[in-house]
Order: C-alpha cells, then sequence, then structure tokens
C-alpha cells in the first residue's frame, strides 16, 4: 500500500493510492513485519542493545537482592533517590499511549490510527518499568504482597494513608485497564494473523488469542461496544493516576512538595514526555519497517504541537510554583527555591530548564516539526528535561528539609545509574519483541479509515 504523505490521513481528503493498490494490502503489509522470516538489521541492533542494557538491570537486581538499598545513594535525609525519580519518570512516559487511544478514539481524531496500537504497547510497557521501582524499593521486595489488602493470619493490613499503598491500586489499575483495552484492540489482528500464517504453530497461538473471533457483525457490534466502553474508562485514568502519584508528594509538610499545583502539573508533564517518547520510538521504527506511507510527516506535526502545547503548560506550572513559593512568604519555602537555583544541585536545575523550556521552542517553526532528525534529538532532550525534573522534585527537596542539623547530600552510586539504564534495557526489549510478534499497527483500524476516506471518490 502505497499513500501519498501529503493527502494520507486527513479527514475529508481522498487518499492517493498507487494503481492496482487497495486498502486490503494494508494488513498484508503489516502482518509481513511479523510473519516475514527476514528481520531487518535494524530491528537486530536494536534489539541487541536493549538486551546488552537487560543483562545490567537483572545484574543490578540480583546485588540489590543480595545486599539491600544500601547499594544506592540514599541516606538520611534523601530516603527517596533513583528508584522513585524514575518510578515516576515511567509512569509519565506511559500516559500517551492511553491518551492517543482513548481520549482521541472518543474525539474521533482519525489521525491517531497509525500509532495507537504502537504507542498502547509503549503505555505497558512502561507501567511495567514503572511498577518493579517501587517494588525494589520496599528494602524487602519478595513481601511486595503485603501491601495487598487481602485476609491473613498475621492481622496486618495496608495502611491507607500511606502513598505506597496508593501507588499499587493506581498503577495496577491502570495496567489493568491499558491491557484489557490494547488486547481488545488487537483481536480482530490477532484473527487476521491466524488467517495468514502459513506455520501450525503460529496458526495455533494466533487462534488461542483470538478467541474465536470470526468477523460476524455480532462479533464487531460486542467488539466496538466493548472497545467504546474501555476508552471511556481509561479516559479519566490520564488524569487520576499522575494525580495519585504527585499526591506522593503533595501530601507531605516538605518544602518543595506542598504544594496543590502538583496535580495538574504531574498530569502535563506525563502527557509531555509521553509523546516525546512515541517520537523517539517512532521515527527510527518507521525507518526499519519502512512505513512511511502510514506513519506521515503529519503524525509527527501533529505530535510536534501537542508537545509544545504541553510543554508550555509544564514551564507556567514552574511560573506558578515559583509565585506560590513568593507569595506564600514562607521563609521555609523561599529558601528552598533559592537553594534549587544557587546550591549545589543547581546545574540539574538550569538543565531541566533548557531541557523542557528552550528545546521546545524550536518547534513552533514547521521546518523543525518536519525535521526528523530534529525531532528526534529534541524527543530524547526533553525526556532527559523530565528525568530531571523529577531529581529535582524528589531529591533536591529532600537534601534541605526544616532541620540544618539533618540535611545531607545526595550521591549517586553506580548501581543507582545500572537499575535506570538497565530499565531502559527492559522497556527496547519488550518494545521490539511486541514489533516482532504482533501487529503493531491496528489493521482493522487503517482499513476502516481509508475506505472511509475513498468512499465518496470511488
Amino acid at each position: 500500500m502505497a499513500v501519498s504523505e501529503k493527502t494520507f490521513p486527513v479527514p475529508g481528503e481522498p487518499p492517493v493510492l498507487e494503481p492496482g493498490h487497495d486498502y486490503r494490502s494494508i494488513g498484508d503489509k503489516i502482518s509481513k513485519i511479523v510473519l516475514d522470516i527476514h528481520t531487518p538489521i535494524g530491528w537486530v541492533v536494536a534489539f541487541g542493545i536493549g538486551s546488552i542494557l537487560l543483562m545490567v538491570y537483572l545484574i543490578s537486581v540480583t546485588y540489590l537482592f543480595i545486599y539491600g538499598v544500601g547499594v544506592w545513594g540514599i541516606n538520611i535525609p534523601v530516603g527517596w533517590g533513583f528508584a522513585i525519580v524514575t518510578f515516576v519518570w515511567w509512569i509519565g512516559i506511559g500516559h500517551a499511549g492511553t491518551l492517543i487511544s482513548a481520549i482521541l478514539f472518543l474525539l474521533r481524531q482519525d489521525w491517531r490510527t497509525s500509532i495507537n496500537r504502537f504507542a498502547e504497547a509503549m503505555t505497558l510497557f512502561a507501567v511495567a518499568c514503572a511498577g518493579m521501582y517501587p517494588i525494589l524499593h520496599l528494602g524487602r521486595p519478595w513481601l511486595f504482597y503485603w501491601i495487598l489488602p487481602y485476609p491473613n493470619t498475621f492481622g496486618m493490613w495496608p495502611q491507607f494513608r500511606s502513598a505506597l499503598a496508593w501507588d499499587v491500586f493506581a498503577i495496577s489499575a491502570y495496567a489493568t485497564v491499558s491491557l484489557l483495552f490494547w488486547f481488545t484492540g488487537l483481536i480482530p489482528d490477532l484473527a487476521s494473523m491466524r488467517d495468514r500464517a502459513q506455520h501450525p504453530v503460529l496458526k495455533f497461538v494466533y487462534g488461542l488469542l483470538a478467541m474465536g473471533w470470526r468477523g460476524s457483525a455480532r462479533h464487531w457490534t460486542n467488539h466496538q461496544a466493548l472497545y467504546l466502553l474501555l476508552a471511556a474508562i481509561a479516559t479519566p485514568l490520564v488524569v487520576s493516576v499522575h494525580t495519585v502519584v504527585s499526591f506522593d508528594f503533595a501530601i507531605s509538610q516538605l518544602p518543595g512538595w506542598h504544594t496543590t499545583v502538583f496535580p495538574p502539573y504531574f498530569v502535563a508533564g506525563a502527557v509531555f514526555s509521553g509523546f516525546a517518547m512515541v517520537i523517539t520510538l517512532a521515527i527510527p521504527v518507521r525507518k526499519i519497517y519502512h512505513l512511511e506511507d502510514m506513519i506521515t510527516m503529519r503524525h509527527f506535526d501533529v505530535m510536534s504541537k501537542v508537545i509544545l502545547t504541553t510543554g508550555l503548560i509544564v514551564f507556567y506550572g514552574y511560573l506558578t510554583e515559583a509565585f506560590t513559593v513568593w507569595y506564600s512568604g514562607s521563609e521555609f519555602e523561599i529558601f528552598m527555591l533559592l537553594n534549587r537555583l544557587t546550591g549545589p544541585y543547581a546545574p540539574y536545575v538550569y538543565g531541566l530548564i533548557a531541557c523542557n523550556l528552550v528545546s521546545v521552542q524550536f518547534l513552533w517553526f514547521k521546518r523543525i516539526r518536519q525535521n526528523l532528525t530534529a525531532l528526534f534529538i529534541i524527543s530524547i532532550i526533553i525526556n532527559t528535561g523530565m528525568w530531571l525534573e523529577r531529581f529535582m522534585i524528589v531529591v533536591i527537596s529532600l537534601t534541605a528539609d526544616f532541620l540544618p542539623g539533618s540535611w545531607g547530600m545526595f550521591v549517586a552510586t553506580p548501581w543507582d545509574w545500572s537499575l535506570l539504564f538497565g530499565s531502559m534495557g527492559l522497556f527496547l526489549v519488550l518494545m521490539f519483541l511486541f514489533i516482532r510478534t504482533l501487529p503493531m499497527i491496528a489493521v482493522f483500524e487503517m482499513q476502516e479509515l481509508i475506505h472511509k476516506l475513498e468512499g465518496p471518490h470511488h
């Protein structure tokens, strides 16, 4: 299937098809990515890098289990370090998938069609990476199930005023709904893969996952009703999950945390970093699999505008936080702000401002929004800045609290860094295994869109 980038998928305009092609060939092209025995060298390189980092992750976790959380740089007063910083960062990255899939589906935005499946998978894997960190941070991670309110003979119940218990419920709810939403959308395409697969084992596996899908009118009616219902359920999760994560900090009396701006500020930052990660992954995948006719420049242009908008909202959050500090007149809050700007961690703060504010301004220009190299670099810079923002919130606020006698610096150890980069390896391995085993673009939605666009003209 070859479609002009200029006209597809702009609603209301016909796609320009090459002679001899029709919308059904989309299924052949997307299925071939999975069923073709030949694996592109780009996939092998990316998967290899991810596998190396995953080994680093497994070594780091094993060492942590043997020696305990003392191998990290955490101390008194900095009891939360890279584990919580990276946890919040991964949760934020997972937000773009739900927004692209659920909210844009409810708003009938056709441009989401080529990237929604890809973004949904990104959400699941980012949440999986995030969910590991609170468990690893427990000190006794093998007893993580104590956080769940199950009947037990110990008579022990979770402390529901604890932020840790909130995170468990928020992440588990988000992961469950996202998984159901993702799998529901996959069912028609799994049946298509079942019918196309030649190997009997593949036919059996895809057939098992397709759950007897035959494509009847009743199946489609039930499928669309369930998909719409799950989209409606998933939509408030975009707001609620990161709001709960922000409450981990906002309920505290600690200067720098005790503020009501955190919930909207965290949500905007999550969408900001999530869309940046979608661009980071979509650009090389588009190149590796030659998907220029499906993931078009219009997709990158619209996603860049979303990043620009949410980036400005994040900057407004910075200004609001600074104004609130000044307006409060609290000497503790004022010192906290001055410590961020002039203290030992000031380079991190100015680095995040450069990454999250300065770099985003280039997206005002269409020439930048349509330059994939520039977008790729900017997206990486943004996610670096968002990690630095979480570092500023978590670590810098803890180093200097109300009591000067308890102040202390945080210095990350090699095990902090190895766990951070190792989690990126876990994410890459899961992402590229998904690309190799399941259709990363929703075939039935693409066919429906093409059929709808060409209907009035053919």
